[in-house]
């Protein structure tokens, strides 16, 4: 059986969704479980119950300091050598990504998963098509972004969860394989001009001052988000490749469409 984690996430929830759709048996696992789910809470070791589970699907508990983020992923480890799990298929981030401020967290997961004994497939995922429209922000006259002019080979949400579910359905094939999982480079200004509105770029002290006078964001988020502009902004995150489309064995879900959706969705009503 394969187990998703996080299974009430965006990406899990896809994961579940296109795994159904290929008819192949999942169950998902949630520290706040639906019907049907298993409770899995990685802060509580005496929740991660992985019995009966052959590949687990490990979406990256980020979202919190490298130190947490990392002892969750421990804990789920150590669980599945216990409960006899055989295979482990990663979501980490793209090679491109080790300038982020939120990359130590996943490179220290592969090492992890892969000094473990466990089988292991790793997908580097592209930052979301999905993210990249709704950091842009809408002023009175078009959007603002901290970008610049550079490009982010962005991703489809539902191409990623389509391919973890491909890897997780026959994970012989792809055992010990890490693959880059990147779309077409996009920009700011792209978006803007399919929008029909103008591009305003901002500085990265501008954006950053923006980010720590936002009370809803928690403390590790602006450096985080900080590192996303500037990585784009100095086109550390325009690299494509093959290995999605290879995966999907399709053509890739139009990332400047997603990203323009996104967007448009978060412009203010007049």
């Amino acid at each position: 059986m394969i187990m998703v984690t996080g299974a009430n996430g965006q990406l899990a929830s896809l994961t579940l969704q296109e795994l159904a759709e290929r008819k192949v048996p999942a169950l998902g696992g949630s520290r706040t479980p639906a019907e049907g789910q298993r409770r899995l809470d990685f802060d509580d070791p005496a929740t991660l119950d992985l019995t009966g589970v052959s590949a687990l699907v490990l979406v990256s508990a980020g979202y919190a300091e490298d130190d947490l983020v990392i002892a969750r992923h421990c804990a789920v480890l150590e669980a599945a050598l216990r409960d006899g799990v055989a295979h482990v298929v990663y979501t980490s981030l793209t090679g491109d990504g080790d300038h982020l401020g939120f990359a130590l967290a996943h490179r220290a997961t592969e090492q992890m998963i892969k000094a473990s004994g466990l089988g292991w497939t790793i997908l580097r995922n592209g930052l979301y098509a999905e993210l990249f429209g709704a950091l842009l922000t809408w002023a009175t006259d078009g959007l603002e972004s901290a970008f610049g002019d550079g490009a982010l080979s962005a991703v489809a949400r539902t191409d990623l969860a389509a391919a973890a579910a491909i890897v997780a359905s026959n994970p012989s094939v792809h055992s010990g394989r890490t693959y880059d999982l990147v779309g077409e480079p996009i920009t700011a200004t792209d978006v803007a001009d399919r929008l029909g509105v103008a591009h305003r770029m901002i500085t990265l002290a501008e954006y950053r001052a923006r980010l720590l006078a936002d009370d809803v964001l928690l403390p590790f988020q602006p450096p985080m988000l900080s590192s996303i502009a500037t990585s784009v902004r100095h086109g550390f995150l325009s690299s494509t490749g093959p290995d999605l489309g290879q995966l999907l064995d399709r053509p890739l879900t139009d990332p400047l469409t997603v990203a323009m959706d996104t967007a448009a969705a978060m412009r203010p009503t007049a």
